[in-house]
């Protein structure tokens, strides 16, 4: 059986002056064209040929020779190369270009914008691309709590937090207790797992492990009184909404490396301001 979508080896059954027609060995009414530019020469009949099936700007069934950057049911993160009335297209490393129509696009889709996406086949049995690529991660990563691993941000929901294909494959989570303002779909990001749930997907953090946490956490705060010449009108009695708004950290964090500063007499904490200190700039 011919699959669309699929990597597949067939055999040569037909030579013409276009190309040559391939069939699976079994099915001799299923054929499908390799056009002449993909046949080496010196092929014949009975030949094994390893392709790509898809279907061409006219709509038709066609085989490459090319692998394509995605595959039927795979994920891949590929770059936008156009948008259209009715979605955007996507290079995948074919002459045609994926499809990514408007309902399959977590957030639009910009021209040079990079997104992971995952191959399926539509209702008119063409090939299109989604960015719901929930279903299509894998639950099996090598990872554990504590490791540093590599992820790209697929949707954001507000009321649970930032999806993430980890490694583009693994499915993995960041809490809404930790979204800022600066995560944006497409974003890839450096994490740390902070557990491997039973079902094997991974709850992520932007943050590293506390005690290491804290000292970035110390040098954001005294970056953010520096814009304000040194005097920040803002204390720790402040609201977690405005720590969070204002140094995109949790208030605990906050509290926790406001303590490693004064221990450290880099700050004057005032009724309504924190002031660093002249010799520690």
């Amino acid at each position: 059986m011919i699959e669309l979508g699929k990597i597949q080896t067939l055999e040569i059954v037909k030579e013409t002056e276009f190309g040559v027609y391939l069939g699976d060995g079994i099915n001799r009414e299923e054929r499908i064209l390799l056009p002449k530019k993909n046949v080496e020469k010196g092929s014949k009949i009975g030949d094994k040929i390893e392709v790509f099936v898809y279907r061409d700007s006219e709509d038709r069934l066609i085989a490459t020779t090319k692998h394509p950057l995605i595959t039927l049911g795979e994920t891949a993160v590929l770059k936008v190369t156009d948008t259209g009335k009715l979605g955007a297209f996507l290079d995948w490393g074919l002459e045609k270009d994926l499809f990514l129509p408007f309902k399959q696009q977590t957030v639009k889709a910009y021209p040079g914008e990079e997104y992971i996406v995952a191959l399926y086949i539509d209702k008119s049995n063409r090939l299109c691309a989604t960015m719901n690529v929930y279903d299509y991660l894998n639950t099996d990563s090598p990872y554990k709590k504590d490791d540093k691993v590599e992820g790209i941000i697929y949707n954001i929901n507000d009321s649970y937090g930032a999806f993430v294909a980890v490694d583009d494959k693994y499915n993995g989570m960041i809490y809404k207790t930790e979204l800022t303002p600066e995560l944006n779909v497409g974003d890839r990001l450096t994490l740390r797992v902070v557990k491997v749930r039973e079902d094997g997907k991974l709850e992520l953090s932007t943050r590293q492990r506390a005690y290491l946490q804290i000292d970035a956490d110390a040098e954001k705060i005294l970056k953010v009184i520096d814009e304000y010449d040194g005097i920040l009108p803002f204390t720790e009695k402040a609201s977690p909404e405005a720590v969070k708004r204002v140094f995109g950290m949790s208030k605990a964090a906050f509290k926790r490396a406001i303590g490693r500063l004064l221990k450290e007499d880099r700050i004057i904490v005032r009724e309504k301001s924190i002031v660093r200190k002249q010799e520690d700039q």
